[in-house]
C-alpha cells in the first residue's frame, strides 16, 4: 500500500513491513448484525501506511484479486480483504433457496468501487453469461454479479427425473453477467497428483 487504507477478515494477517498503522474498531449495529447473517467475522481490522502487507495464504486454496465496480455476491468465507471504498454487506437469498440450498439465508455483499482479494478452494474459472444459464453442481461458484438471478432447482424435471439423475437439487444462476467458480479444489488436485505418483513410480525407485 502507498498512503492508503485497506481493510481485510481477521487474522488474514501474516506479517507486514513499512510504516503500517493498525486499527481495530468495533462494528456498528447494522455491521454486527451483517456479520452475525453471513457467518463472517465481526471484526475487520484496517492497515493505514505505505509499505507491504503479506496475508496468509489458505491451506489449499488461492487467491484471487477482483476489480469491483458493482454489487458482487460471494460465498460465505470468500472475502479476504479489499480497499477502504469497498462496503462489505449482506445478500439476502430467496425463501425458497435459502432453505434448499447449501447457501444460506444470506451471503457476503460487496459493492462500490476497488480492489477486493477473494479466496477459492481452487483455481478460479471464469464463466460470461450472456442471456443463458449457469448450472453448478455444489457450492463450486465462489463469486457472481448481484444481478443474475440465483436458484436452487431440480436437476430434472419432476421428483422421478431428479432422483434418477443422481444428482438432487443443483444451483441455477441465469441472466447476463459473470460467474467466478472453483469446480477442481486444489486438495483434490494434490490428491490426484500423489495418486498418480504412486502408481508411476516404483517404490524405492
Amino acid at each position: 500500500i502507498n498512503d492508503e487504507t485497506i481493510r481485510a477478515e481477521a487474522g488474514a494477517l501474516h506479517y507486514m513491513q513499512g510504516r503500517i498503522e493498525l486499527k481495530t474498531e468495533l462494528p456498528s449495529a447494522a455491521g454486527f448484525l451483517k456479520s452475525m447473517v453471513t457467518q463472517e467475522k465481526i471484526f475487520r481490522p484496517s492497515y493505514t501506511g505505505s509499505g507491504v502487507i503479506y496475508f496468509g495464504p489458505p491451506i489449499f486454496g488461492e487467491y484471487m484479486i477482483l476489480d469491483v465496480d458493482e454489487p458482487w455476491v460471494l460465498d460465505r468465507g470468500a472475502y479476504v480483504c479489499s480497499d477502504n471504498s469497498i462496503e462489505v454487506g449482506a445478500y439476502r437469498n430467496k425463501a425458497v433457496t435459502a432453505l434448499l440450498g447449501g447457501e444460506g439465508w444470506f451471503q457476503t455483499k460487496i459493492s462500490g468501487k476497488g480492489q477486493v482479494v477473494i479466496q477459492a478452494p481452487g483455481p478460479l474459472q471464469v464463466v460470461d453469461l450472456n442471456n443463458d444459464r449457469l448450472t453448478v453442481d455444489g457450492n463450486f461458484a465462489v463469486a457472481r454479479q448481484e444481478k443474475l438471478d440465483f436458484s436452487v432447482q431440480r436437476a430434472a424435471k419432476g421428483l422421478l427425473g431428479s432422483a434418477a439423475s443422481g444428482e438432487g437439487l443443483v444451483n441455477v444462476i441465469e441472466g447476463t453477467g459473470r460467474v467466478y467458480i472453483a469446480p477442481v479444489p486444489n486438495a483434490y488436485v494434490s490428491l490426484t497428483h500423489h495418486i498418480l505418483a504412486s502408481m508411476i513410480i516404483p517404490h524405492g525407485g
